[in-house]
């Protein structure tokens, strides 16, 4: 009987990116399939930043002072780069309570047994959450509209310019989303991963220009809000959405947002890749 040759009995094998990439979008698949059985935590997702837009404007609106005026129209349009800032790294609470949920159901001990690539469990689930994020900032986007904000009030914009605004907004949701995936591995439990997820958030996104005008800060809390990764999204999206409000900081971040933005997001995603990854080698050993 004629042997088969190798090269026919065994199909070849796969690069290790190539498998690395099939693998994270069948973990993505799993993981919004499951997102759509599990639909109120969808509607919640979306709610909380709903509120956040209805209070801030009406609430606080008319008492902030962005420039030289009170003006609660420039203050909406002030607000809500923020608003969707704040949005995208919330989104890094629920990515952390996710894999924590996964880790304690064994979930992840099943994965490890199957001949898949190590990263591709997180990086599915991090793609997931990004997923969710732009549906939510979908959402909030047409509320925004709806309450009065109008891109291009302080300088010309167009369609390209706020297209680049929100990508840089899901970029830093998709990076802060590799921190809540430290912290769900680093956790015994789910609402351990919600907890630690958010404590860390609140100064983030307040210590910022999102909500305030910068310059209004103590010297010493106008130098953090200014070097924050988070205000330098927010004071990019401003530019490309043409919102009033922009800091006239001398920092670095400030005076050019874009590339600070993009910066920050990549160094984020690559450092918090790195740790999540090793941290779930030796969580599942």
């Amino acid at each position: 009987m004629t042997a088969v040759p190798d090269t026919l009995a065994k199909p070849a094998r796969r690069g290790a990116v190539a498998q690395s990439i099939s693998d994270s979008l069948v973990v993505t698949k799993r993981n919004l399939i499951r997102m759509t059985r599990i639909p109120e935590m969808v509607i919640f997702g979306l709610i909380q930043p709903v509120m956040f837009v209805i209070l801030f404007t009406y609430v606080f609106g008319g008492s902030m002072k962005i420039g030289d005026t009170t003006d609660p129209n420039v203050y909406k349009n002030f607000l809500m780069a923020g608003i969707f800032a704040q949005t995208v790294t919330f989104a890094t609470a629920g990515a952390g309570a996710g894999i924590a949920d996964d880790m304690h159901k064994g979930l992840i001990d099943r994965f490890r047994s199957l001949p898949m690539a190590r990263g591709a469990v997180l990086t599915g689930r991090t793609l997931a959450d990004l997923v969710q994020t732009a549906l939510t900032l979908l959402v909030l986007a047409v509320v925004a509209l709806l309450v009065g904000w109008r891109p291009g009030t302080a300088e010309p914009t167009n369609a390209v310019r706020i297209l680049a605004g929100f990508g840089l907004l899901l970029l830093l949701g998709y990076a802060f989303t590799w921190i809540g995936a430290l912290i769900g591995l680093s956790v015994r439990t789910p609402e351990a991963a919600t907890s630690g997820g958010l404590i860390w958030l609140f100064p983030v996104t307040f210590i910022s220009n999102a909500f305030v005008d910068s310059s209004q800060m103590t010297p010493w809390l106008q130098h953090v809000a200014d070097w924050n990764p988070f205000s330098a999204t927010v004071q990019a999206c401003r530019k490309l959405f043409g919102d009033p409000g922009l800091s006239q900081s001398d920092a670095w971040p400030m005076q050019h947002p874009v590339w600070a933005s993009l910066i920050y997001s990549v160094i984020i995603i690559v450092v918090f890749r790195t740790l999540s990854v090793r941290k779930y080698r030796s969580a599942t050993a």
